[in-house]
């Protein structure tokens, strides 16, 4: 059979087989209204046909059955088609189920004729209109409860085979045509496949069968290739086959099943489809209380089944209850549903209490994951006992024996290969792929390591181990693939800033990347790209495939138009209206808006992702650039050392983003629109600009009347007025909370209680969870129990960095780096005259003066000096690089002086992890020791 690259069978093929079996598939509804062949063979006295009807009686509430040759339709369907459906499901997966379902292919039918309903989209910036695909939205009553409307419709079409179409013709001939032109219907008001994700009465029996996976199904989250498992797909000219995915729905089973699976596992919806649908597939079989009812199939060929709507609906112990079967089916299917639902439950509040009386903390995903699995386990076997069996009982008996083995034997290789998935398993194998992707990228030599496989064949930790051991992978090359993998998972939703942190730690640790490593990371990657950190940018995995699908039909447009344009069709004013009609075609399809558009162009042309980037780091400059104004307010005067360490942090910020537009100008050298964009980073940014301009090599590589402009400041320098209102203050302050530096967080939740208590102490809740940083946790606690004016103090922890991050020693030290120190670190208070270190002490502490003044005596032989220490100073930083006793004594001036103490062998850890840390103490203390050899010669 032909198959791509990635395996799976052709679009092509496939087509071909959607038409098969949508025919087919028709032709048995058609014969639900004239069959003449089929019934001979079911006639009594037939010479051969095994379906021929049986003497024996056949009772049914006490009564036989009166039976008379019949078409084959109904036998068809319910015995053949509908027990091949459950099987591909749980065998083949979702995947396959999908591309051959014919309900969904018929669904496509308006899309296939360009006839599906359009919406109007005003853009509220330029007024601009376009025309885009009908989808559900997300926030819409059916995007939040689509779910309870597929099973709904599940529950009323099994109470319906039972009262009216197991074996009625016409009815189930007019239920399935009302199933089809609804799906028709849907196909033309929505698009993708919104039948199959939010209407489909199958979707919840496919969703329990076929996730997290199927036996023989992919994992998407591994494929080598961006058309992964079911999702939406064309096919071009050439063969190749490209994404057709429009976002119908976020997550898409059709992308990737096992990661809807998880997204859906805590849901309370999720849990009453999987319980529900036990009960109710329970209920079904057992409500006729008769094996031999189902097992002879003559519920296939009751020709009074409407006829007996109003006849009693229960019989016991062989006595009629009259309650008729229009009102007990729905009754009895709906108590089975409801006690499915608390079975389960039961059966997981159980599980988890059992967990705690052992004394461990129970994992919910993993209980309810497992309860599901043997659910569905049952359930399936149990639906195959009586499915499909009135055709098998027709079979010699070594094939229904064997028929029964291969659906356990399956069956429980299902359940086996399922049992041991979880989310962090997930997580990882899908983290480690993106890896594998950064590492194909490198031109790195490992076929001598992997004795003739590839990458592809490495197991998830085995990845890890070869980058520690590949000899050109540095530890430069190691951040760039970490950064590549970092990025591709904010991009795709798979994390965002907030949880890039918890949900990465175990790759971290792999590579040996340190957490302040990842935080500069993320602040690399939020400047390269200010909408990826944004928490208001909703990202998703079918968004990104949504924007590569219409990027590659762009291309594809744009390489016809200029093929078009080479061979003399330039100027057809017929031609242009025809290109500009395809361009607006592709955005409706794609339902791409202004800014996506915009975002495509930058990927297709570098020049327009140079422009973007340059316009949206621009916008992002001025809170930047105003952050000075917004912190430096009269109420703060007294907090000098928190105002410093986030002025300094900003001011690095506000570097790394005057660097990237800078390197945006060096892109675009003498582009039309370098000249305006210069005059507006002059406008924003007039001070600092031409001190960085000089101080690197830019001029070198910015066009010289560019790199001109930019030496000199630009524009009207106004001033500076420090009185902004504090409410824009404290909205600023509210936004630094949320920052994914905990010390950052920290400092704004502190400088906030500060300015309001009661709106800190709310900020405080909003900040505090589960995944919350410790130190960020810590300082909301303190936050919340503050009962007057805060004291620093009061939050030792925060205060030990604030201290240590604005020290000349320690300042722009890694977070880690302060985090390690600071953990160690011990806060000490000294009245005026009392002695901090005395000449001849052994040096086992670095101390860092935070808080008072100290006078440090000096002994040269019999020359002696005194100087006076400031707040933010180290003492004895010399002695304590070289582990010698101190040569000086050190005295308090004044009361409540107060030093930080570091233990030294804490700062040699620190030292030897931290290589920037330790060249930037080396400049530091030659420094101190030229101002100490000039004291000396003085």
């Amino acid at each position: 059979m032909c198959r791509s690259e990635d395996g799976q069978v052709t679009e092509r093929r496939m087509h071909l087989v959607r038409w098969a079996l949508t025919t087919g598939w028709l032709l048995i509804i058609a014969s639900l209204l004239y069959d003449p062949f089929t019934p001979r063979f079911t006639e009594p006295d037939h010479p051969w046909s095994p379906l021929r009807l049986p003497a024996d009686c056949v009772p049914v509430q006490g009564t036989c059955l009166t039976e008379a040759p019949y078409p084959l339709g109904t036998t068809l369907f319910w015995g053949l088609v509908v027990p091949a459906g459950v099987f591909v499901l749980l065998v083949f997966g979702h995947e396959l189920w999908r591309r051959i379902c014919p309900l969904s292919f018929l669904s496509q039918i308006p899309r296939a004729l360009g006839l599906q309903r359009q919406i109007t989209r005003v853009n509220p910036k330029t007024g601009e209109k376009r025309f885009q695909l009908a989808k559900v939205p997300g926030d819409s009553w059916l995007g939040k409860h689509y779910s309870q409307l597929q099973f709904g419709w599940l529950y009323v079409g099994l109470c319906g085979r039972i009262l009216f179409f197991n074996a009625d013709r016409l009815v189930l001939f007019a239920w399935l045509s009302f199933t089809i032109v609804c799906a028709i219907a849907v196909g033309w008001l929505y698009g993708g496949k919104s039948w199959c994700q939010y209407f489909c009465p199958m979707a919840p029996v496919q969703s329990i069968y076929s996730t997290p996976t199927g036996l023989l199904g992919s994992r998407a989250h591994m494929a080598a290739t961006p058309i992964t498992q079911s999702m939406c797909r064309t096919v071009q000219p050439d063969g190749a086959e490209q994404s057709a995915c429009v976002a119908c729905q976020q997550p898409c089973i059709d992308i990737d099943a096992e990661r809807t699976y998880w997204a859906r596992l805590p849901t309370p919806a999720f849990a009453f489809e999987r319980y529900g649908y036990v009960g109710l597939v329970l209920g079904y079989f057992l409500y006729a209380g008769n094996w031999d009812y189902y097992f002879s199939g003559v519920w296939l060929r009751q020709s009074d089944q409407l006829a007996l709507l109003l006849r009693p609906g229960f019989v016991l112990f062989g006595q009629p209850i009259d309650v008729p079967r229009l009102v007990a089916v729905p009754l009895f299917l709906g108590l089975c549903t409801w006690l499915g639902v608390l079975v389960g439950r039961a059966i997981e509040s159980g599980l988890r209490g059992q967990m705690r009386r052992r004394g461990a903390e129970p994992d919910r995903d993993r209980i309810r994951h497992r309860v599901f699995l043997v659910a569905t386990y049952l359930v399936f076997n149990f639906f195959f006992l009586f499915s499909g069996r009135p055709l098998i009982l027709l079979l010699p008996a070594w094939v229904q024996y064997l028929y029964d083995v291969i659906l356990v034997a399956l069956s429980t290789l299902w359940l086996y290969r399922a049992w041991g998935r979880s989310p962090a398993l997930y997580g990882r194998e899908n983290l480690a792929e993106r890896f594998r992707k950064q590492l194909a990228r490198m031109d790195l030599d490992v076929g001598r390591y992997l004795d003739g496989r590839s990458i592809a064949d490495l197991g998830t930790e085995k990845v890890y181990v070869l980058a520690k051991v590949l000899p050109g992978f540095t530890g430069q090359k190691r951040l760039e693939a970490y950064k590549g993998v970092v990025r591709e998972a904010l991009e795709e939703g798979f994390v965002n800033a907030a949880s890039s942190l918890d949900v990465l730690k175990q790759m971290r640790l792999s590579l040996g990347i340190s957490d302040d490593e990842h935080r500069q990371l993320l602040e690399e990657l939020g400047v390269e790209d200010p909408g990826l950190l944004d928490p208001d940018s909703r990202r998703s995995l079918e968004d990104q495939i949504r924007l590569s699908g219409y990027r590659k039909s762009l291309e594809r447009l744009l390489l016809v138009q200029s093929l078009g344009d080479g061979s003399g069709r330039a100027g057809a004013r017929g031609d242009a209206r025809d290109d500009w009609g395809a361009l607006r075609a592709l955005r409706r399809e794609y339902g791409i808006s202004l800014g996506e558009e915009q975002r495509v162009l930058g990927d297709i042309s570098p020049r327009a992702a140079a422009i973007r980037k340059l316009e949206l780091l621009l916008d992002r400059l001025p809170a930047l650039t105003g952050g000075y104004r917004a912190l430096h307010q009269s109420a703060l005067r007294d907090q000098t050392a928190v105002l410093d360490l986030l002025d300094d942090r900003l001011q690095l910020r506000k570097e790394l983003t005057l660097r990237a537009i800078l390197a945006g100008l060096v892109t675009l050298q003498e582009d039309p629109v370098v000249p305006a964009l210069v005059q507006r980073l002059q406008a924003i940014s007039p001070l600092g600009l031409p001190e960085l301009v000089q101080g690197d090599d830019w001029a070198g590589r910015l066009p010289t009347a560019v790199a001109e402009a930019l030496a000199q400041p630009g524009g009207e320098i106004a001033s500076c007025r420090l009185d902004l209102p504090v409410a824009d203050t404290l909205t600023f302050l509210e936004s630094l909370a949320a920052d994914p530096s905990p010390t950052m967080a920290a400092a704004a939740l502190y400088l906030t209680a500060c300015l309001d208590a009661e709106r800190a102490r709310s900020l405080a809740v909003q900040v505090s969870g589960k995944d919350t940083p410790p130190l960020l946790a810590q300082t909301a606690q303190a936050v919340g129990a503050l009962q007057g004016p805060p004291a620093l103090r009061d939050c030792p922890e925060l205060e030990k960095r604030v201290f240590l991050a604005t020290s000349d020693f320690f300042r722009r030290s890694d977070a880690d780096t302060l985090a390690t120190l600071a953990e160690q670190a011990d806060m000490r208070s000294f009245c005026r005259g009392d002695l901090i270190t005395e000449a001849g002490d052994t040096c086992r502490e670095l101390l860092l003066l935070i808080e008072g003044r100290a006078q440090v005596r000096h002994r040269d032989g019999e020359r002696e000096w005194l100087e006076d220490m400031e707040p933010g100073r180290v003492l004895d930083e010399l002695e304590v690089l070289t582990h010698s006793t101190s040569e000086s004594t050190i005295v308090a001036e004044a009361d409540g002086t107060r030093v930080l103490a570091v233990p030294v062998d804490s700062f040699d850890v620190v030292l030897e992890r931290d290589p920037d840390f330790a060249r930037r103490v080396l400049e530091l203390e030659s420094a101190q020791l030229q101002r100490l050899m000039r004291a000396k010669a003085g």
